[in-house]
């Protein structure tokens, strides 16, 4: 069951005057804004849009179910990818990585996709499209962030981790190929039960991209298979899972 219309105002009643000392070095601390409806052609959701006392981004949780106060909560924590979720660019696969796990989410009795404004693993749309260049020179994707004085992967995810607190999630089986956001949340108080893998297959645009994050960034990405067309709209299946 969904949220209903008397729990949500008492969310948004008791949100509306939240203070909080914050989570991470940086101290932020999020409330919830807004929860309505988001029939999509993924399944049916309700959206939580949240506030943050840092930079003003807009985050959101995508909801389906109740899962607050549940714990082992399916969970993928998704970061935004102007390019490709919009854009549809075949140059990563942050697109099918998105609708896989919603797909995945509205399968379940409940479960989160959490919806971060992080571009380009952190460094904002404009330095990776900096990036982006470096690579049509011959640069893989980390080599390119280093090249423009960041770190392979700029993220964080205290955001993650007081959006789950203010949901009253206990735990989470998170939907990842990445070891370190797992150690991430874990470091910010997220209890996590197991790890749900969540490896696309390649297109011929892409493939050396996810090379480089399974050998360069410790991505779990142990079979890639052989390249995915995506733009001839071939299904893609997410994993059963596993801890």
């Amino acid at each position: 069951m969904s949220l209903s219309a008397a729990e949500i105002d008492e969310i948004l009643r008791t949100e509306a005057d939240h203070e909080c000392p914050g989570f991470g070095e940086k101290k932020i601390c999020v409330k919830i804004v807004a929860i309505a409806e988001l029939p999509s052609r993924f399944g049916r959701f309700q959206v939580a849009g949240f506030w943050n006392n840092r930079d003003g981004k807009e985050h959101v949780a995508i909801m389906h179910g109740n899962a607050m106060g549940r714990e082992d909560v399916p969970t993928r924590v998704h970061s935004e990818c102007l390019t490709g979720d919009a854009l549809g660019s075949l140059r990563c696969d942050c697109r099918d990585q998105l609708e896989v796990s919603l797909q995945a989410i509205a399968a379940q009795e409940c479960g989160l996709v959490l919806y971060l404004r992080q571009e380009g693993r952190g460094i904002g749309l404009l330095n990776k499209l900096r990036a982006y260049g470096l690579q049509d020179r011959g640069l893989d994707t980390v080599e390119a962030n280093l090249a423009l004085g960041f770190r392979d992967d700029e993220r964080e995810y205290s955001i993650a981790a007081h959006m789950l607190h203010s949901l009253k999630v206990g735990s989470i089986r998170l939907l990842t190929n990445n070891p370190k956001k797992v150690d991430e949340l874990a470091r910010h108080g997220v209890g996590i039960s197991g790890r749900l893998p969540h490896v696309i297959p390649p297109n011929e645009h892409n493939r050396f991209y996810l090379e480089t994050k399974r050998d360069k960034s410790g991505h779990i990405l142990d079979a890639l298979g052989k390249p995915h067309l995506a733009e001839q709209g071939e299904p893609v299946q997410v994993g059963d899972g596993g801890a």
